[in-house]
């Protein structure tokens, strides 16, 4: 995997028709001001690793091996901001227990690589735009369906031309 520290963590990423939809999304906002998530980039994180070193990168892909979730659905039903970080997002009214339990399953498995599992609850979304004004909940006309039947781990390379955020490997889930 390389040489060097890398920037990771794992998330949902997904295929090209849904990060369509979900890009759309982004002119339902606030137009102007903020940092606007490349639509190449939309995903919704699961863990968040930071810089790993190279030592690290082979415990953590056995980690994810090891996690044995569930396929399942989850439904984007509306935008909201949070005020503290200033950003907006796009997430489920309700998180699927098979999602609640794939971010545990993955942060116990990833203790034992030296990472410390996030201690605060799991709040699943897509963030749209950073740094960006105060904007209202949305509710969507029409959820947008996200079938998910994989995870994967990202490297973040920011700087320079988008996409950011590029696959190193992936994992399927079980049906």
């Amino acid at each position: 995997m390389g040489s060097r520290n890398r920037r990771l963590f794992f998330a949902l990423w997904p295929d090209d028709a849904l990060r369509r939809e979900l890009a759309a999304l982004q002119t339902l906002l606030p137009q102007g001001q903020g940092n606007w998530v490349h639509g190449s980039d939309l995903h919704m994180t699961l863990q968040f690793l930071g810089a790993v070193r190279p030592d690290q990168q082979a415990c953590v892909s056995q980690a994810a091996a090891r996690v044995q979730g569930h396929s399942f659905e989850l439904e984007i039903t509306h935008l909201d901001y949070w005020a503290r970080p200033r950003i907006a997002w796009a997430g489920p009214e309700t998180t699927p227990p098979a999602l609640l339990q794939l971010v545990a399953d993955l942060g116990q498995n990833l203790e034992s690589c030296g990472f410390k599992a996030e201690q605060r609850p799991y709040r699943p979304h897509v963030t749209l735009v950073r740094k960006t004004p105060p904007s209202g909940r949305i509710r969507l006309a029409r959820p947008i369906t996200w079938t998910v039947e994989h995870f994967a781990l990202l490297e973040s390379r920011p700087g320079g031309e988008p996409p950011w955020y590029h696959v190193v490997e992936s994992w399927p889930l079980l049906p």
